[in-house]
């Protein structure tokens, strides 16, 4: 499973029970494909930079998940079709990256060993 966070702004004229129905089958949709949920986070209304589809604010909402690239295929075609949707964007976060620590210590305050000629220090 890969991991995801999905941005989805939604109309700020919608009631409670609207966003609530949206995000429910989002959910719903993921859960059913087996993806694990993470955060759904509520940011709430924000004023948009610039008009879009004659609107001039959003409530805006990022969810996080667990997912396998078909359920998130899923996702995003469900939220394209959504009317209630002004915009959504689906983001493939990296995987972490695994630093492995040298058992040596460096930095600049730590001199390398000097070698003579023999190979003894």
């Amino acid at each position: 499973m890969r991991h995801y966070e999905v941005m989805v702004i939604l109309d700020a004229g919608l009631e409670e029970d609207a966003i609530r129905a949206v995000l429910d089958r989002t959910t719903q949709l993921f859960t059913t494909h087996g993806a694990t949920m993470g955060k759904v986070e509520r940011w709430g209304k924000r004023r948009f930079a610039y008009e879009v589809r004659h609107r001039n604010e959003g409530y805006y909402v990022l969810i996080d998940v667990m997912a396998e690239p078909p359920a998130v295929a899923e996702v995003d075609r469900m939220l394209g079709l959504a009317d209630e949707v002004i915009r959504h964007k689906v983001i493939r976060l990296p995987e972490r990256a695994v630093t492995v620590r040298s058992s040596r210590p460096s930095g600049p305050d730590v001199e390398p060993a000097a070698v003579s000629e023999n190979g003894a220090s």
